[in-house]
């Protein structure tokens, strides 16, 4: 496959853009990289530079609405709101010992942060790793049971590419960072994946099983594919 390097100007920014030339491709595709730093296009090996920003004018609406949805401040840091599922707190540094603590004052819902304030981002993301580990695991000893399927083991990981997958030896992996999304959508991910236990693809009966686990499977796989890169360009260093 080729690659070649352009830059792409769109919502008021300059951002690089990746064009690959894969032989297997049919038609052009288009997608944010996760960070909101640059624009991905594949491409068939022989289509011309023109076809391409042709492609990309006609798209310049989708982009421009989805760039607007990413994080004015995309740093964890204190004083900027994280969501915590689905809620935005704002983020505290308390300083002293201790993790993190979940309050609210006049000032709405809180995150307070102890520890020296360059670790604050890290002990953020260690926060929603142990939620995620609460909850998703109580959703798959929920919805596993509703099938009457068995599951091998559960991970968790900070994936840009997807935000959870099932293996054909039974291990559902999830990206923590599902623990910003609402508490529906967190259902629906870990519903999908267990889903995939009994139907390895995307079919009818998939998405049957899908609706069964989880009714409210559409509304909130639309949320996730318009609001999670926003999720995922959010920076934890």
């Amino acid at each position: 496959m080729a690659v070649e390097e352009r830059e792409h100007e769109v919502a008021g920014r300059t951002l690089p853009l990746r064009i690959t030339r894969n032989p297997r491709a049919t038609r052009l595709t288009l997608r944010i990289a996760p960070s909101g730093g640059g624009l991905r296009v594949t491409a068939p090996p022989r289509i011309a530079f023109r076809e391409i920003d042709r492609f990309l004018e006609r798209h310049r609406e989708w982009l421009e609405a989805r760039l607007e949805k990413l994080p004015e401040h995309p740093t964890v840091r204190a004083g900027v709101k994280l969501p915590l599922r689905g809620v935005p707190h704002l983020i505290v540094h308390v300083g002293g010992r201790g993790g993190v603590t979940v309050s609210q004052d006049e000032r709405g819902p809180l995150l307070l942060v102890a520890g020296a304030e360059e670790s604050l981002p890290r002990r953020l993301s260690d926060f929603l790793k142990r939620e995620a580990r609460a909850e998703i695991e109580a959703l798959v000893a929920k919805h596993v049971a509703e099938i009457d399927r068995k599951h091998t083991a559960i991970r968790f990981r900070d994936t840009t590419s997807r935000w959870g997958s099932c293996s054909s030896s039974g291990t559902l992996s999830f990206s923590w960072r599902i623990m910003m999304a609402p508490r529906p959508v967190i259902d629906y991910l870990v519903a999908h994946e267990v889903a995939h236990l009994e139907e390895m693809n995307h079919g009818p009966r998939f998405w049957a099983l899908c609706e069964k686990l989880c009714p409210d499977t559409k509304r909130c796989r639309q949320w996730l594919k318009t609001n999670g890169t926003a999720l995922q360009a959010i920076a934890f260093a």
